[in-house]
């Protein structure tokens, strides 16, 4: 080999570059370990539903997240961010779905337009499937037509071309829309990192205003709703004193408590600015509508919730819990003055009071609003504690400047999202653009703020319309078991090496083997890849590449030794022609993952670049690493590797000089496969595929016990109780009291009477570690634990598939433009298309066969459902049968090559045998890691391993009596053809 100093120092370089790498998952995971320490210090134990637990872990780790804490120069912030994560399937965390307001985008796109056309039309939108079109239609039927009197001032296309016809305004509200969604998704994506969440994920949804997010390793839910929904509206307003506005909020008082169930005001209607306020209220109080309602009822007293203190621009305090009615009867009474919007503070005070403050409006706005502000930071303060600096443009500063001046002796507030951060007195006006927020804030409050206002504002808020905190699926007993039981597949693989290839070669080979494991990870986490279940499938198709190439190219130096030459002449050309059938294989495998690493999301793109990244490193370390260092022993003749011969006594002879006729028997195969492809095809139609709740929907239900259960303990009860043919599934969330129980159980059935006996079955299997909870208190959670929190279900959901049609078709069109990409490239490679169909013949079958034994779910003792696992799997067997089948092709063109004149029969079974050897060694090296998984890696990756193992059998089978046969019979004719 000419390039060895060459391939020495790229080693050298890549072992460094991946150390370098894995470094920061060792630190930010030794970090961790001692912010939860700190975290257990402080509530006693490991609760990630507790309060006290998640501020102290998240206080521990916003204390350090901008120190240096590795190689002098990385911050805690930045090693977090660089390490290799865990998917919420391993790890857990929260998954949260945001909807976007098309209706509330169009306003402020409109620049707040109060025109009654514009209302009319805005109200229309709301609820439709196309909310642009329906807002466009509605303000064109009410004689509206100026579009550019309403859109003029923000959107530039419709400013700049005031002659466009009705449907180019359409598209061009669209296109807005979109690119406000957009724009939210970036906002988020950066509030999130700066938080310091590593790897989070945010998928924006197909056809729709929405946005996937999913955040692995996030045990602080609240916190991270509140940064996901603050739209990072800054506003500065002037303030009034109480005593200035005092008569006129003596009359709202008035009117608030002495009426119960008038309509509002007509004046308060007629002012923007109420209006404004209005709507405000009412959407600070949709949480809590059910105490809103009280106003309505008459059955809420204002003047004993809201406590009048008239101290500057406090206006009164109420509790928190009263300031949802309180904003319903602002909306519902109205206060008189125009220019007052009534506003609470950020904080309760320490005896749980909140300030409402009273701010002054500029015809109906703010006096400055915070585009102005280009940075955000915190520091701390001797007498006020944390604070958030803000440094502003050169025109924030000139505004800043004139309305701290004109305001001196008073306040100003500091307003973020109609919520009041801040309101200082003026002692002096105030030039520079500099400015500051303080508010007894905690240093995580803080960063939180600042890291809100540096990421941008978002023109709508986000609603989050479904959100979950979710435990590893894989459980810690699972995860400890499939470590477990892949070291032992490992340690079983590199003694099977051994075995057939000696200690030497064999040695060798696991060298590769474990260097090859090394740089997959190492590269993975350079990458700051989330590594998922699909994920370590990808990892599992390129073990079993890396063995391959290795099992090629030792039994090439066999065949060469056998032929009389030297053992150097032997490795040297072993190497030399194993290397095409080892690159036609990779790169093969390579396009599957590169099209569906560029046309899919989720799993099945983590699967794609775990696949690439492991493919490049299975190749290098086989061929070129394991190489090197077999030449070098073989040059000094260290360790005896002068003697070695690629063989043990045991296996000598092995499938050595068979002589079967493969292609002779393509009559009979064609038959077996007929008769296979029809007994799946009825087993469709007896026993139809058992869809997971990813496909098919169904319920989910939260259940709260008093103490701590084991979740894989109850799945099994679950399971047993719904049957086999009945996908379900119980996890652990939030804590070791809490499950989350999916169940696809009578699905279509959505009624009042299948959720009772849903409900009921449940009760039956949960019963003994209920207590003496009743089957009422259980179903309607009215249990109670203490004092405290409730037990039962706490809640219960209908799921939706959670992949859409379109990512369904997304996958489906990947994948078949990738057999179409491999066929392409085979028959470039091998000149002839015969070779292309064949592979995609065996490939199609080997999957059809696998898809048809998962129509025995029920009749085997492990869950056989189609989930998006399953899908990893599929993707996973057609890699591995391409592999598979390229290598033999590869023998057939070699000795057509050699013999041309050879009769084309014996060209494909001399082939076929010569390789039976690698095949079948092959094969068993990788089936003994699957079947090793499979009995020990614990519940939730047994049907992952089983359809592997069944694509690894009847992939085997398929390379060996369908494509070569196939290839043959096509070739055959078109050469009778030619004569």
């Amino acid at each position: 080999m000419q390039t060895k100093g060459f391939i020495k120092v790229i080693t050298g370089f890549l072992v460094l570059i991946c150390l370098f790498y894995m470094s920061f998952t060792f630190v930010a995971n030794h970090y961790e370990d001692k912010a939860v320490e700190a975290a257990v210090n402080v509530a006693g134990k490991i609760d990630h539903s507790d309060k006290k637990y998640n501020d102290a872990y998240n206080g521990y780790i916003d204390s350090l997240s901008k120190e240096k804490v590795w190689l002098g120069y990385y911050t805690l912030q930045d090693v977090r961010e660089k390490q290799l994560g865990l998917g919420l399937d391993l790890k857990g965390g929260m998954t949260a779905t945001l909807e976007l307001s098309v209706p509330d985008i169009l306003v402020e796109l409109s620049d707040k337009n109060e025109t009654e056309k514009f209302k009319k039309a805005i109200e229309a939108s709301k609820g439709s499937k196309d909310p642009v079109h329906a807002f466009c239609e509605a303000f064109k039927s009410n004689g509206g037509s100026n579009w550019q009197s309403i859109f003029g001032e923000k959107v530039a296309k419709i400013k700049e071309n005031p002659s466009m016809s009705d449907n180019e305004v359409e598209n061009v509200l669209k296109a807005e829309v979109k690119a406000q969604v957009k724009n939210t998704l970036n906002v988020l994506a950066t509030r999130i990192q700066k938080m310091g969440i590593t790897q989070p994920n945010f998928q924006e949804l197909a056809n729709s205003n929405r946005i996937l997010v999913e955040l692995p390793g996030v045990k602080d839910r609240e916190r991270v709703k509140k940064m996901l929904q603050q739209t990072a509206n800054l506003e500065f307003y002037q303030t009034y004193k109480y005593s200035e506005i005092a008569n006129d909020f003596q009359k709202f008082m008035a009117a608030a408590s002495g009426k119960k169930t008038e309509e509002p005001k007509a004046a308060a209607a007629d002012s923007a600015n109420a209006q404004a306020a209005a709507d405000s209220a009412k959407k600070a109080a949709e949480p809590k509508v059910a105490e809103a309602k009280k106003v309505a009822a008459g059955d809420f007293d204002i003047t004993k919730a809201l406590q009048i203190t008239g101290n500057g621009c406090v206006v009164g305090y109420a509790k928190e819990k009263d300031k949802a009615a309180i904003d319903e009867a602002i909306a519902r009474y109205g206060v008189i003055r125009n220019d007052l919007k009534l506003c609470w503070d950020v904080k309760a005070q320490d005896n749980g009071y909140v300030a409402l403050i009273a701010l002054k409006t500029v015809n109906g706005r703010p006096s400055m609003t915070g585009d102005v502000v280009v940075d955000a930071d915190t520091r701390f303060e001797q007498l006020k504690g944390q604070a958030v600096t803000m440094k502003m443009n050169d025109e924030g500063a000139r505004q800043w400047s004139r309305l701290t001046g004109a305001n001196i002796g008073r306040q100003v507030a500091v307003v973020l999202d109609d919520v009041v951060y801040s309101y200082p007195n003026v002692n002096q006006q105030i030039d520079g653009g500099d400015t500051e927020i303080t508010g007894n804030f905690s240093v995580e409050e803080a960063t939180d703020l600042a890291n809100v206002l540096k990421s941008g504002k978002m023109v709508a808020r986000p609603n989050i319309i479904s959100e979950r905190v979710i435990g590893p699926s894989l459980g810690e007993e699972s995860i400890k078991s499939g470590v477990v039981s892949f070291v032992i597949a490992l340690v079983l693989l590199m003694a099977l090496m051994m075995m057939v290839y000696g200690v030497k070669a064999g040695n060798i080979a696991n060298l590769g083997l474990i260097l090859n494991l090394f740089f997959i990870v190492g590269v993975l986490a350079s990458f700051q890849t989330v590594l998922t279940l699909p994920g370590i499938a990808g990892i599992v198709l390129t073990l079993g590449m890396a063995v391959d190439a290795n099992v090629l190219i030792f039994e090439r130096c066999k065949e060469e030794l056998r032929n009389g030459k030297n053992l150097k002449a032997a490795v040297a050309d072993g190497y030399k022609n194993a290397f095409s059938a080892i690159f036609d294989g990779n790169l093969t495998s390579i396009i599957t993952g590169a099209i569906l690493a560029a046309q899919c999301t989720g799993p099945v793109h983590g699967f794609a670049i775990t696949l690439i990244v492991g493919i490049c490193c299975s190749f290098f370390t086989a061929v070129f690493v394991t190489r090197l260092v077999l030449e070098n022993f073989l040059n000094k003749n260290r360790f005896g590797f002068g003697t070695m011969t690629f063989t043990t006594n045991m296996v000598k002879n092995f499938l050595q000089n068979t002589k079967f006729d493969f292609v002779s028997k393509r009559g009979k195969t064609s038959v077996v496969v007929l008769v296979v492809a029809a007994v799946i095809i009825a087993m469709f139609f007896i026993r139809p595929l058992n869809l997971g709740i990813d496909f098919s929907g169904g319920r989910n239900y939260i259940v709260k016990f008093e103490k701590a259960v084991n979740a894989n303990e109850l799945d099994k009860l679950v399971k047993a109780e719904f049957g086999g043919d009945v996908t379900s599934s119980v996890i652990t969330i939030d804590n070791d009291q809490t499950v989350r129980v999916s169940t696809n159980y009578k699905v279509k059935e959505n009624t009042a009477k299948v959720d009772e006996e849903i409900q009921g079955m449940l009760f039956k299997v949960f019963k003994p570690y209920l207590g003496n909870l009743t089957e009422a208190q259980f179903s309607n959670n009215t249990g109670t634990e203490g004092d405290a929190s409730k037990l039962g279900i706490v809640s219960v959901d209908a799921v939706g598939p959670s992949i859409a049609d379109d990512m369904t078709r997304e996958a489906v069109w990947a994948v078949f433009w990738s057999l179409v990409a491999m066929a392409l490239y085979i028959l470039l490679r091998f000149r002839n298309w015969a070779f292309s169909l064949g592979a995609v013949s065996a490939v199609a079958l080997t999957s059809f066969i696998v898809i048809g034994f998962f129509t025995l779910h029920g009749l085997l003792p492990f869950s056989m459902e189609v989930d998006q696992t399953f899908i990893a799997a599929i993707l996973t067997v057609i890699g591995y049968q391409i592999n598979d089948t390229v290598v033999v092709f590869d023998r057939v063109r070699e000795y057509r090559q050699l013999f041309p004149k050879q009769d084309l029969k014996i060209t494909f079974n001399n082939a076929l045998n010569s390789t039976l050897s690698r095949t079948m060694m092959t094969s068993l090296s990788t089936l003994l890691v699957l079947v090793v998984i499979f009995l020990f890696g614990g519940e939730s990756i047994r049907a992952f391993n089983f359809a592997m193992i069944l694509g690894v059998v009847f992939g085997t089978c398929a390379s060996l009596f369908v494509a070569a046969p196939t290839a043959y019979a096509l070739i055959q004719r078109s050469e009778r053809k030619a004569k």
